[in-house]
Order: C-alpha cells, then structure tokens, then sequence
C-alpha cells in the first residue's frame, strides 16, 4: 500500500514480485518485496517533494535509528541547521512501540546536538493486537505511546475510521514539528480486518474483538456513506472510482503475468554514481601515502591551540608529545596516526564523522580530538581548524546506547557516499547489544537491497586479563557473518595501518562497512610504532611477511593477528628462536589465496604451520582460518592451532590468571 499509493511505486513491479515465479532472479539474494526500499519524487501543491522510504528488516523497530542518520546525513549535505527542510516519518506498530527498546534509545536522540533531527513525526498504527498478544500482555500503561513522555512531546489520538480527522492530525502534527523542531506523535486507534499480516486467523486468541470487527463496515464504506450524506459525492460515482482502481489493477497484474515482462534495474544513481561494490579483487588498491612536509604541516594544526585557551596540564604534555611524534623527533604511536588520517582526509574535503561512547577524549585517552578549556569548560577541536574555511568534522560523544547509535550512524553513512562514517565501541564486547543492526543492517543489505555502505566500526579488542566484556570485540561472529565480500574485518598491529586503513576507506571508491579489531596495549606499546616515511611512501598491508627470519632456515611459521604477535616476537627474541617466522594477517576479511601463497612461497613444503591466537579454541578466527586456508595452502603446509581453551566465556577475570594463560600460550607456539 505504501509502495504504490505514497511512492508510487509500479503495481507492476510488486504484482511480480508477489508472483515470485522466476527464482533464478533471486538466488541467495534479495528481499521479501515489503522490505524493500523505494524513492521518488512527488509534486504536492506545486513544489516537489523527494520521498524515501528506508528498506527495513521484519525486526520491528530497528529501522527507527537508520531513518534518523538518514535525515541527520541528509540536513548536514544541505548545510540545514535548521534541519526543516527535511521531515523524519516513522510508522509504528503499538506493540512494537512498547515493547522494543531500541524505541526509547531512538526517541532519546530527539535534542541531542549529534543526533537531533529537528523533530520527528511518529505514527502509531494502533490496532490493539500484537499478531496475537493483547494489550494487557504487552505494556504496563494506559496508552501504548506513554514511553514518549520523556520527551514531553505532544501525543494526539485520533480515530482511524474518521480520515478527515487523522489528516487534520497529520497537518496539526506537521505544523508543530516545523514551528518547534520536536517530536510529535499520532497515535491512530484502529483495527485489523484480516488479522496479522492480513492473512492470519485472529479469532482463535481474539474472538470477542473481531465479533465485533466482522459486523463493522469498511473504512471506506463509512467515509463514502458520510461523503454521500453531505453531498460531495454520490454512490455510483464512488463505485466507478472503485471500479477504475480495479480495472487499472487487473491490467497490471496481466502485464506482471507476461512471459515477456522484465522488472527494471535500479542502478545506484545519485550521490552513490561512481562508488562500487562487489568483489574485493575487482577494484584496485590505491595510494594513500601522504607527503611527508605536508604531514609536517598538519601535525602542527592538531596540536595548536587559541592563545586565550588554558589547556589541561597532562594534555598540554600530550599534544607537545603529539607534536614530537608527528614530526619524526619520536616514534609515531596509534593515537598520532589515526589523527593525522581525519586530517589529511578533512584537507583533501572529505567529511568526518566520528562518534561513540567517551570519543572525543577516547576511553584510553589516546585521542583527546576534542579538548576542553582548564577554567571555563569552553571546547576546541584542532582537527577543524586544518583547513579554511572550517574542516567538516563531527566528533560526537554519544548517549550510553549502542543500538541505537549503530543503526544512526550506519543511515548516515548511507547519504554519505564521500565521508568518513566512524562508530567507536567504548569496549569491543559492547557491540554485541547493536546485533540486529550488524545482522540485518550492516553485512548484508548489499545482498538483500542493493545498498552499499561504508560505516567504520573501530572496537577495541586484546586480552590483557580485565575480564569477558572488556576482552574481546567477538570477532568470530564478523568472520561467520563474512561472505562474497560484503565487508571488511581487520585486526591491525601499526599506527602506520590504522593511517592507510583508514584513508583507503575513503580513497578508493570500493564502498563496504570496515570492521577493525581496534587496540588497548598497543595505542602505548613501544614497539607498535611507525615513522612518518610509513605514512608518507607505504601504503596498506593486507599480510606483514616476517623479514627478520630467513625463509630456508625457518622450521615452523607463526600465523597471528593483532596483539598477540608482540607478545610472540618478544619471547622469540628472548629464547633466540631465530628459526620461527611470525607472519601478521592484518586484514582478515576478504582473504584472497594470491596474497597467502605469495607471503609463504619463500618457505619450504612441509613447513610447520601454525595459526596462534590468544582468544578462546571456540573464538577468535580459528575456525574462519580453518574453513579457507586449507585450499589456499594446497596441501602445500600442515596447518594447526595454538589457542587458549575452549571456553564458553571469552576470558578471565583474574589478572594473574590472565598472565599464566598467556605465558602457556605463547611457550606452546614457540617451543
């Protein structure tokens, strides 16, 4: 109804769709046809009106915050501050409004300075049924929109079979939004005629309502009866609306029906012309290597501050720190890294959009992109200040939800082809509460809807004995949920990786959503550091080949990712195990066999091969590993695994117990 009547979407098209006799069409992919998204545009009262409607999976509710980075991404495009000229619209069901609590994570955006829309206008489709749960089962209030008393918001009810007073509540509802930029909601009591899905059979759980609905008119009898009765239209008139709606309907279902019909393709237009998806292998790396003096230069932008500007003693260190380290009179750490990247990429135009729980300062106070006057509280970001006029950067510290700012910023990035979309995870376990959203939003809408997006995910990740949920970013479930390229999942070891990582995101108009294990050690590690050559002549490493062991003397190669391989190398040094090669995958996912067997073809057939990770038997990218190299290596090398134990929690607790474990680890992998 949606589709055809407010898109306008061809009836053609759903007719087929709903025929579903062509299944070579959809193999593997696609989407139930009412998921699927749609644009157009309308002309209403002589101005046209651009219309979306965002595809959406059947988890009620979880589009909500995509439609609020949408229209967010959408203002910001327009330099609208104002964010009036473009209406947030979100349909509800009344259970789902109670029950789902992504909602109140949503609806706590709504005058937020990082994620306000001006206002959005929520419509309740009030039918007092939740496929069969009643309302005294599913909210423990009166009305099923109470949960927007927070907000203080107007709620308007209006009864469903009166249209003239639902649109004067629409009106109403719309004056109010562009008047006071806040939410409003309309709350429309109304029924089911044909139960859920209008195809269900509501009278096994609800027998006495729908006694009722059986003997009740139509919406559209009623409201033709009352047209007749005040004389606007008459009865036969009514039937041959009815009777030409139909007949256009029916022609439309023949045409679907034909052997010759072939619905169009929706090439991705607009602002998405020119960026790509597809496979990993079809779209060529890039440079991303950044002049040395203008690195120079940069550095001297993200760390000056106002001359009126008292900075915080410990941060004032910092940024001198900073500044010797983007400059070369030191090793470069992480931190100095991932901030030149924001910079090199705001000089070159590009937007950035950072956001997360502590951001601005990092959890690990290793970024400090956002810093705040010692007397008077006032804020200055360095990284706007590297070009004029001011650099187009967000750096948002967000409310203390992870659903909800996911699936904000994940619709952000899908009206910001051209920017740099981060979302930071205080700790990488935290992201396991947005899982609707990396499931039916960020791996793989490419293959259900045709929509690319390229939202960054940085999630710190290492065992270094402080418990499960600050251990491990899970990332065994991205690996499970990688297939045909639909994202990419790295663990990186240098600050030199996370700068190119990050800028190829950008560069290169291959468009996916980046999923880096990000780190805690390591942001201070002494030796997980780089020079400015790395960032001024290399460029992104998918695999680190190990150049300290020769490869015809090697009697066992170290497969690892991420942290544990400084943990590897310094016991190698200390035992003087100078036959044991450690290689780093840096990029896990896409994992091509070209790059594999180049980085093992120095090394003897037989070799011992060994994929050593500090996370659980069960966790970690074992498994993953396991599933693909096999054929990549060709029988070529035996390969086996160095792990902790199989464990139904990630880690432990206990610091100590922490260090024996990973003592056992790592004497296991190079004894």
């Amino acid at each position: 109804n949606v589709l055809a009547n407010v898109m306008e979407k061809s009836m053609r098209e759903l007719f087929f769709a709903f025929n579903d006799d062509r299944p070579e069409m959809h193999l593997g992919r696609g989407d139930v046809k009412y998921h699927m998204g749609f644009s157009s545009d309308r002309f209403v009262e002589g101005r046209q009106v651009h219309l979306t409607l965002c595809f959406n999976p059947s988890h009620l509710e979880w589009v909500n915050p995509v439609v609020e980075g949408r229209a967010r991404a959408k203002s910001d495009r327009k330099g609208d501050s104002t964010y009036a000229s473009v209406l947030p619209l979100v349909i509800h069901g009344d259970a789902a409004f109670a029950g789902q609590g992504v909602v109140a994570e949503t609806l706590n955006f709504s005058r937020l300075q990082g994620y306000t829309t001006g206002g959005t206008i929520h419509l309740v489709i009030n039918n007092q049924i939740g496929f069969t749960t009643a309302p005294d089962d599913s909210r423990s209030s009166p009305y099923c929109t109470d949960i927007t008393r927070m907000l203080r918001c107007p709620v308007f009810h209006v009864n469903g079979e009166d249209p003239e007073a639902v649109a004067q509540v629409v009106r109403l509802a719309a004056d109010f939004r562009q008047q006071f930029s806040q939410d409003v909601v309309i709350d429309m009591y109304c029924y089911r005629r044909y139960g859920h899905n209008e195809a269900d059979e509501p009278r096994y759980t609800q027998p006495v309502m729908y006694s009722v609905i059986d003997k009740q008119p139509s919406v559209r009898e009623m409201y033709v009866r009352r047209l007749e009765e005040r004389g606007f239209i008459s009865g036969e008139q009514a039937q041959q609306i009815a009777k030409r709606r139909h007949e256009q309907m029916e022609n439309e279902l023949l045409e679907a029906r034909r052997g010759s019909y072939v619905p169009p393709e929706y090439a991705m237009g607009g602002l998405w012309r020119g960026y790509k998806g597809g496979p990993d292998a079809d779209t060529p790396d890039v440079s991303t290597a950044v002049p040395l003096e203008r690195l120079k230069v940069l550095a001297e932008k993200i760390t000056s501050t106002p001359e009126d500007f008292e900075v915080n003693p410990k941060v004032r260190r910092f940024l001198k720190e900073r500044l010797e380290r983007a400059t070369g009179q030191k090793p470069l750490d992480w931190g100095t890294a991932e901030t030149l990247a924001y910079a090199s990429l705001l000089e070159e135009g590009t937007r950035v959009r950072l956001s997360g729980q502590d951001t601005r300062r990092g959890t690990f106070s290793h970024r400090h992109a956002v810093l705040f006057d010692a007397r008077t509280g006032r804020r200055f970001m360095p990284l706007m200040h590297v070009t004029e006029p001011l650099a187009k950067i967000e750096v948002w510290d967000s409310p203390l939800s992870e659903a909800g700012v996911v699936g904000f910023e994940y619709g952000y990035s899908l009206d910001s082809p051209d920017a740099l979309v981060v979302w930071e995870a205080q700790f990488g376990d935290f992201v396991n509460t947005a899982q609707v959203l990396i499931d039916q939003f960020i791996c793989s809408s490419e293959d259900k809807w045709h929509r690319l997006n390229a939202l960054v995910m940085l999630l710190p990740h290492g065992f270094e004995g402080q418990g499960p949920e600050h251990s491990s970013a899970r990332l065994e479930r991205f690996l499970t949920l990688s297939a045909e390229d639909n994202m990419q999942v790295c663990n990186l070891t240098t600050p030199a990786q996370i700068f190119h990582c990050l800028r190829r995101q950008v560069v290169r108009p291959y468009r996916k959503p980046l999923i880096i294990m990000s780190p805690k050690s390591l942001l201070r590690h002494p030796s997980a550091s780089s020079t400015l050559e790395d960032l001024s002549t290399g460029s992104f490493q998918r695999i680190i080949p190990d150049t300290t062991v020769d490869p015809k003397t090697a009697r066992r190669v170290l497969l690892c990712s991420g942290k544990v391989y400084y943990d590897l190398a310094a016991a190698r040094d200390v035992l003087k195990k100078n036959d044991v090669a450690i290689i780093r995958v840096e990029q896990l996912y896409p994992l091509q066999a070209a790059h594999v067997q180049e980085v093992l073809k120095p090394y003897k057939k037989g070799t011992d091969l060994v994929w050593v990770q500090e996370e659980p038997w069960n966790s970690g990218a074992w498994f993953f590993m396991n599933a693909r190299l096999p054929r990549m290596l060709d029988g070529k090398f035996p390969l086996r695994v160095v792990s902790r134990a199989e464990s139904a929690s990630p880690a432990t607790g206990s610091h100590a117990a922490h260090k024996l474990e990973q003592e056992r680890l790592i004497e296991e992998a190079l004894k």
